[in-house]
């Protein structure tokens, strides 16, 4: 990974939201020999669009292309500069920072995005550097590096803020899902449980669902409606 093949000081990280079993997840990677956990991140090569490179990297891990991504802050606080914790990392994997790998060392202001994906299309993948790249979720995260757990942190906050204007909760599902698993969700962005007709009274008033077959999955008049966003 030469300097020359991307822009110097500026990397990316990304927050991978899925949804499974009620909780809201994420994806995390654990270094290799290390035992530090931290967000997908990279560089940006010098002739690539920032966009395109977070792409990129979130199919490395993902295996996705088709993906909801949002731009939601940068993180420049001289504060997250900590040379020890790269350096850690290159020599875990055997690779001397002095071999050309010493602007990785480098202080680093990284824009952050999030990203909204159905977990049931997704197979993680480690990078070069990692063991794994595995769900966690979004109370049950381990200690994360710099100022990763202060991106996860904003990244909620956006997600909450954005639920109904941006109408995030359908990213986190198949095409067509039942209301309560839409209300499911919803509760585990904002944390809180919320009444079943209140909830289905007001997604049904905003008019941005379409209403499809019942789904039958046993006694057929206890089927749900399908629905998928307009």
């Amino acid at each position: 990974m030469p300097q020359t093949a991307y822009l110097p000081h500026i990397a990316y990280d990304s927050v991978i939201f899925g949804f499974s079993e009620g909780d809201l997840k994420i994806l995390i990677m654990e270094y290799h020999n290390t035992g530090l956990f931290a967000l997908p991140g990279g560089f940006v090569q010098l002739q690539e669009n920032l966009n395109d490179a977070v792409l990129r990297g979130l199919n490395e891990r993902t295996g996705l292309t088709d993906i909801y991504l949002e731009q939601f802050y940068t993180f420049g606080d001289f504060s997250r500069f900590d040379p020890e914790v790269m350096r850690t990392l290159l020599e875990a994997n055997g690779i001397r920072p002095d071999d050309g790998y010493q602007w990785m060392l480098d202080r680093f202001i990284s824009v952050a995005y999030y990203a909204l994906i159905n977990y049931e299309d997704v197979t993680p993948r480690p990078d070069a550097l990692s063991d794994s790249c595995e769900w966690y979720p979004v109370n049950e995260l381990p200690e994360l590096i710099l100022d990763h757990r202060q991106i996860v942190e904003r990244a909620i906050q956006t997600l909450r803020d954005n639920l109904d204007r941006k109408l995030v909760g359908g990213n986190l599902l198949p095409k067509k899902f039942t209301m309560n698993e839409l209300q499911n969700v919803y509760e585990a962005i904002l944390g809180t449980k919320l009444r079943r007709t209140t909830f289905q009274r007001k997604m049904l008033a905003a008019e941005v669902l379409t209403r499809h077959e019942k789904h039958f999955s046993g006694k057929a008049h206890m089927a749900p409606y399908l629905y998928s966003f307009k």
